[in-house]
């Protein structure tokens, strides 16, 4: 059987059981306050619930409140936590984040008190979503360590937290504390918090799902080559935008103006692959998302990625997947 490439395994890790074994389920939790930022919260969320989808079991998400009752975010949307303080051991956590949001109240009450103070003897990474670094900063927890938060509270942490080395980025992982100031920052945040414990293959196969515009050349670049060439983008950039009519070697390097030695020498020491396997491989895994994604019949797929024939389209699907594409799972639409 064929094996994809490096940039191509991990964008299709989901199918091809390819990622880096979990050594343990990952415990998250969020403590959600009063008028907490739903878009920062849904942000993180979505990057866990999405690793699970990829690789079942490698993470268990939890959500918190003082009471146990719904709190209301920033949106006017009320979240249930599902996790009552007593069901769930702190200690077996091994990330909590504090969701804060830009009307919630800046007093902190003893109850977060004791609770962070707790947290801050425990051998667990604690983190701070939209003004969260403000509560771990007041108690203490964000001394000698740099941190994000939203720009309307810079100046405040700054002032009461004097040894917590506030940043004007929206988005700082310092060790063992990871803090978003922004729905961005809160998605990347998770993103590394995914590699760390994780591995980078899985939370590449998340970035690449969620996020696929601003990563369809990431996986290229992580080679020994940290950064792609002009040519060799324009080349892959006319591969993606031919997928239905593929180009003929000979045309892709006269849109470019490289000659095909040229050509091949870039995909070789850049990508570690040819041009023909390169755009091949492109071209099946469009046809995976096809049939995962839509109701598209196999043939109609096929003529999409530029196969002329449904046999020679199963047979390289089969090379690289290990079953033809009528195995395919496709998600109800």
């Amino acid at each position: 059987m064929s094996t994809f490439s490096r940039t191509f395994a991990q964008r299709n890790l989901l199918c091809t059981g390819s990622g880096e074994a979990s050594q343990k389920t990952s415990r998250v939790g969020f403590l959600l306050l009063e008028n907490f930022s739903l878009p920062c919260f849904t942000q993180s969320l979505d990057v866990l619930v999405t690793a699970n989808v990829i690789q079942p079991g490698s993470v268990r998400v939890h959500t918190f409140s003082h009471s146990d009752a719904q709190v209301m975010s920033d949106l006017a949307i009320p979240i249930r936590p599902d996790t009552p303080f007593t069901d769930v051991r702190l200690a077996e956590l091994d990330l909590m984040i504090i969701c804060g949001g830009l009307r919630t109240s800046r007093t902190m009450p003893s109850w977060l008190t004791t609770l962070l103070h707790r947290l801050g003897g425990m051998p667990i990474a604690l983190g701070g979503l939209w003004n969260g670094a403000w509560y771990l900063g007041k108690a203490g927890l964000l001394d000698g360590y740099r941190c994000a938060i939203h720009p309307e509270q810079r100046m405040a942490l700054s002032e009461r937290s004097p040894n917590a080395n506030v940043s004007m980025e929206t988005l700082v992982v310092d060790r063992d504390r990871l803090t978003a100031a922004t729905p961005a920052g809160a998605f990347r945040m998770m993103i590394q918090w995914l590699a760390r414990v994780s591995g980078s293959k899985l939370a590449d196969a998340v970035l690449d799902m969620l996020d696929y515009d601003q990563s369809r050349h990431r996986c290229a670049a992580q080679t020994r080559h940290p950064r792609l060439t002009g040519p060799l983008r324009e080349v892959i950039s006319l591969m993606e935008s031919n997928l239905e009519d593929p180009l003929e070697p000979e045309q892709i390097c006269h849109y470019v103006g490289l000659s095909q030695r040229q050509m091949q020498r870039l995909f070789r020491e850049q990508l570690l692959t040819t041009p023909q396997k390169h755009y091949l491989q492109l071209r099946i895994t469009e046809a995976r998302r096809l049939i995962q994604n839509s109701s598209s019949s196999l043939a109609d797929v096929a003529l999409a990625c530029g196969f002329v024939s449904s046999s020679h389209f199963s047979k390289c699907y089969s090379a690289l997947f290990g079953y033809p594409p009528s195995r395919e799972a496709r998600h109800e639409l």
